[in-house]
């Protein structure tokens, strides 16, 4: 089944906008700007909703819950139940911390990896929804508490390359959309293996 829903993983409110835990909104937000479109507050979804008539010829949803990081799986369920999607059909993007910045990979299953939004949809939909992880790290200092680092800001620096990737993130969505799950795994995650290290 081919993706319809792409959900972007994030907390709402000022406090929250710009923080590395919000990189699913940032990507989606910079998707929409893009394209032209335009998100609208479905309150029985608790998110906002955004369609998007995709060039292959099929709509696609997207999806940003309100409800919190902790709590995505509600949303998710929400919009999935009422237009009876299967997980298949769902696509989550994501901060991941085990992923340097500038990197995306796309799986398909496993456990959370720490991740609360994550966790939760495993918990409210249940494994079979692709996963589009985009990196946040390494994390800097390592002693930093992992809390606040992922609800901290970006560093200019690091704002500067997050800028400088969005294009190969929505390429890469785009593939994941146009081509399927495997295809996209197959060319987006050979590229973060090949990726020289950083010294």
């Amino acid at each position: 089944m081919s993706i319809t829903l792409v959900l972007g993983l994030g907390n709402p409110g000022r406090d929250y906008a710009e923080t590395r835990h919000n990189i699913g909104w940032i990507v989606l937000d910079e998707l929409a700007r893009r394209e032209g479109l335009t998100w609208k507050h479905q309150a029985a979804f608790q998110a906002d909703v955004a369609r998007w008539n995709h060039p292959s010829g099929r709509p696609v949803l997207l999806a940003k819950p309100l409800t919190f990081m902790n709590d995505s799986g509600r949303a998710a369920r929400a919009v999935a139940s009422y237009y009876k999607l299967s997980n298949s059909a769902i696509a989550a993007v994501y901060d991941d911390l085990n992923i340097d910045l500038g990197l995306v990979k796309v799986s398909d299953r496993g456990s959370a990896g720490g991740h609360n939004g994550v966790s939760d949809l495993l918990e409210k939909l249940g494994q079979g929804f692709i996963r589009y992880r985009l990196g946040i790290g390494p994390k800097s200092p390592p002693q930093m508490d992992l809390k606040d680092f992922v609800l901290g800001k970006f560093t200019p620096d690091q704002r500067h390359l997050l800028d400088q990737s969005l294009s190969k993130y929505l390429s890469g969505l785009d593939l994941l959309l146009t081509s399927g799950p495997e295809r996209a795994m197959n060319l987006l995650n050979r590229r973060v293996q090949n990726e020289p290290e950083q010294t």
